[in-house]
């Protein structure tokens, strides 16, 4: 016996419970499955994250340096937060890629 997350509401459950104590979902066989798959669409969520803090680290590096010189002014300081904030969210999320990778084993 093991404590699971319920694959509705995400609360630790024994894996020998045929229902949820805290939402009530009726548990049946086929809970391997549906915890795979709820493992499968966080690990997606995961790496659409990750696109999302890369694309904003590019845009940053971009608005920076457009045009062939540094950024002045409004330019420099919205390069500066893109490019600090997608940094800080590509580092943030590929740790809980790793993380997620580690529980999956």
């Amino acid at each position: 016996m093991a404590l699971i997350p319920c694959p509705y509401c995400k609360k630790q459950i024994s894996s020998l419970a045929k229902q949820c104590q805290h939402c009530d979902a009726k548990l049946t066989g086929d809970n391997e499955a549906r915890l795979n798959i709820a493992k499968i669409n966080q690990a997606s969520k995961l790496q659409t994250h990750s696109f999302i803090a890369m694309t904003l680290f590019v845009a940053g590096v971009v608005i920076w340096f457009w045009g062939g010189e540094p950024a002045e002014g409004n330019r420099m300081y919205a390069g500066a937060v893109c490019f600090t904030f997608g940094f800080i969210g590509y580092l943030i999320t590929r740790v809980r890629i790793i993380l997620h990778k580690r529980r999956s084993v």
